[in-house]
């Protein structure tokens, strides 16, 4: 596999557009106020759960449940404040919307979920998909909830998030216009958990807006944590067939949609009834006997609850007449209910694209073979010191993070004569649509796997370089960069030490991720990063005789009569220096930067420099301008904030990125740029708390002590 120029993909399943005529400007209130709380995502989903049985209580004490809610949650833009959408919506509680209200009428079931008026038929099929396992249902779905027992306004669902499992917790008022819902709702209409677990992960996501446009795999994903793939059915594998039925077998969740071509193809609708750009749920496969031969059926439900195929094998059609009837006696279907059959060809034909989502990592296993292992890292791409963008970006790909998985075990598969080790890598983006009221929205997302050299097999703090990557190329990687939430591969390679280089398409976009590496025999995982230290010279122990004497000669002009320079007759010199090497860009320097220097090199505390502590200084500016310049590539009188990790390192500083990033946002200007006096004034202040950590820190143990006045001392002066 050669890297070349990577080619990224931008592609919408499910609606993108509000649809809704009319929603009113009016307070939602995910916050709890009987409570006066709102909920948090919590570490400990037994203290969440234990959390809500205490607003539970409280709300049971309390009579009053009507009182006004006090956030309005129904979007930013098309369902913002002030929007002409948001006119005759009012929020109810279901005992105001029907008379006898119901959680769950006879089982939850697909026909429960019917789409309203928001663009979020991804989440939708995604819960559709839900109802076919009691088991997973219930764990997002709790038991025990009802508008009768114990009723108090509230509900929870539980739902997965990033690697953890969140309790969300919302009051039970709806919106409702001209009588109805306005979104989610049940075909039946006294059964309201569907609109409900809606809510609560609008909740989740910031609004109901939020949802509109997204893939089915992540609704999957954060009703089951487990780990999806896609399957371009352009390119479907043979057997695919034996894929979706273990993936039914198993109770995964499935998806398939329809490419579109531009925006106008959104929600267009074909002749025979399918929808583009919309999301269905996969629901079954059966097989039939049609005219003297197998016939493979595949089950297919749109969350809208109606418009169905009308093709072959449709709800109405002439093939079922010849079919034995007792062998589809369970497989006719209620006319409209948005639940179809269509041929397995024929849906390879008419569809784009099958979504399937492993409930577990055992899911992944091939039958009877031993359990995967698992292994999640938070990280987070920064601007200027680790979102260094796709290969195609050389001379930042290097600053992204790095993680090593190290792979001792050969898959045990008796089939195959090739010695390999399976692993799964799942590249997730974070919290994306909450940034979606601020223009936000998802990254292009992608990974690269390289081997790791000989040299540095076996090293666990060392940051790979950027030549590294100009003279290696990746071994395994993402498919495509693609602007999913979640992109994942299969990988099967050699037993060895690998790198995963998790990247945005391009360089300097922002985000949090989650990295999940699953392998099928134990292997280690870490984050590669720098051990933070700094080798520094012996402080030099000149005497003035050391000092040479066209050095003092110029000392005494520019100290005057006190032969001493303070911070301001120091800054003035720099400037003045600086001022005539013409290759070097500066904004000169300021008087906090002079004080440190000052700080740093006043030995005797007089608060200036005698010619001693300055000629050291003076020695140690020119040994910095030579780094520089060593690492100003481009010459442009700047550094670029990624050549700044390596200019440090030639002075004797490794860093890790969360120490890259802090000083990224301290001495780098908005265009990423690190001129002269930034880049002294950083090396100074390393210098400076890098001897002062090493005063206090005798034993040499990395742990230093000390009291309030020494930290005082350290950070005024710093």
């Amino acid at each position: 596999m050669t890297d070349g120029d990577l080619k990224l993909i931008n592609i919408v399943y499910g609606e993108n557009q509000i649809t809704t005529n009319s929603l009113t400007k009016s307070n939602v209130g995910f916050n709890l106020e009987h409570a006066g709380q709102t909920d948090r995502r919590l570490r400990s989903l037994t203290l969440s759960i234990r959390r809500y049985d205490a607003v539970w209580w409280h709300c049971i004490q309390t009579e009053d449940r009507t009182s006004e809610a006090v956030i309005s949650t129904l979007g930013f833009k098309e369902l913002g404040p002030g929007s002409s959408k948001v006119q005759g919506v009012r929020w109810k509680r279901p005992s105001d919307i029907a008379g006898d209200p119901q959680f769950i009428v006879g089982g939850a079931t697909r026909t429960d979920i019917c789409q309203g008026a928001l663009g979020d038929c991804w989440l939708l099929a995604a819960i559709a998909s839900l109802t076919l396992n009691e088991e997973l249902l219930h764990r997002v779905v709790p038991h025990g909830q009802s508008f009768q027992d114990n009723y108090a306004g509230i509900f929870h669902f539980q739902i997965w998030q990033f690697g953890e499992w969140v309790d969300v917790v919302v009051d039970d008022r709806l919106p409702v216009k001209d009588g109805e819902l306005v979104f989610v709702h049940s075909a039946e209409c006294t059964e309201f958990w569907s609109a409900l677990l809606e809510k609560a992960y609008a909740k989740l996501n910031g609004s109901y807006e939020a949802l509109s446009g997204g893939s089915t795999t992540e609704g999957f994903e954060d009703f089951t944590g487990g780990v999806s793939e896609m399957y371009d059915l352009k390119k479907a594998p043979r057997d695919l067939d034996k894929i979706i039925r273990r993936a039914l077998d198993r109770g995964s969740l499935m998806g398939c949609s329809i490419d579109i071509t531009s925006a106008f193809d959104m929600e267009a609708v074909t002749f025979k009834k399918l929808v583009k750009g919309h999301a269905y749920s996969l629901t079954g496969l059966k097989e039939v006997n049609y005219r003297g031969q197998v016939e493979k059926l595949i089950r297919i439900r749109n969350p809208w609850g109606q418009v169905e195929w009308t093709g072959a094998w449709s709800d109405n059609s002439s093939e079922w007449n010849e079919v034995d009837p007792s062998e589809t006696e369970d497989l006719r279907l209620k006319m409209e209910d948005g639940e179809f059959w269509m041929s397995f060809q024929e849906f390879l034909r008419q569809f784009s694209r099958l979504e399937i989502c492993n409930l577990t990592p055992d899911a992944l296993s091939k039958d009877g073979l031993s359990k995967w292992h698992t292994t999640l890292y938070d990280g987070s791409w920064r601007r200027g010191s680790t979102a260094g963008g796709c290969r195609n970006n050389a001379a930042t790909f290097w600053i992204n993070p790095q993680f090593k998985i190290t792979l001792q075990e050969e898959d045990d598969d008796p089939d195959d004569n090739e010695l390999a080790c399976s692993f799964l890598v799942a590249l997730m983006q974070k919290n994306r649509r909450r940034e979606r009221k601020v223009g936000g929205d998802m990254h292009t997302i992608g990974f690269a796997v390289y081997e790791v050299p000989d040299e540095f097999k076996g090293c666990q703090n060392v940051h790979l370089k950027k030549d590294f990557f100009l003279r290696h190329q990746s071994c395994a990687r993402s498919e495509t960069f693609i602007n999913l939430r979640e992109v994942s591969n299969h990988i099967r390679l050699p037993p060895g030490e690998y790198l995963i280089v998790p990247s945005t398409f391009e360089a300097h976009k922002e985000g949090d991720f989650v990295l999940r590496v699953f392998t099928e025999k134990q292997s280690d995982v870490e984050e590669l990063d720098e051990e933070v230290s700094a080798d520094l010279a012996d402080e030099e122990h000149l005497t003035e005789d050391d000092v040479e004497d066209s050095f003092k000669n110029m000392f005494q002009q520019l100290a005057g009569d006190d032969m001493e320079i303070s911070v301001f007759e120091l800054k003035t010199i720099l400037n003045r220096v600086v001022s005539r090497h013409k290759d070097l860009k500066t904004d000169g320097f300021s008087m906090e930067s002079c004080r440190q220097m000052v700080n740093l090199m006043d030995r005797d505390g007089s608060g200036k420099l005698g010619v001693v502590e300055f000629q050291i200084l003076w020695n140690k500016i020119r040994s910095w301008l030579t780094i520089f310049r060593q690492q100003d590539m481009d010459k442009s009188g700047t550094m670029s904030s990624y050549e700044l990790r390596l200019a440090l390192e030639s002075a004797g500083f490794k860093l890790n990125n969360k120490l890259m990033q802090v000083l990224v946002a301290r001495y780098a200007d908005n265009d990423l740029g690190v001129d002269f006096d930034n880049f002294v004034c950083c090396l100074v202040k390393l210098e400076a708390m890098f001897r002062f950590f090493k005063a206090m820190d005798e034993e040499g143990s990395g742990t230093a002590a000390m009291n309030l006045g020494e930290w005082l001392t350290m950070t005024m002066c710093g």
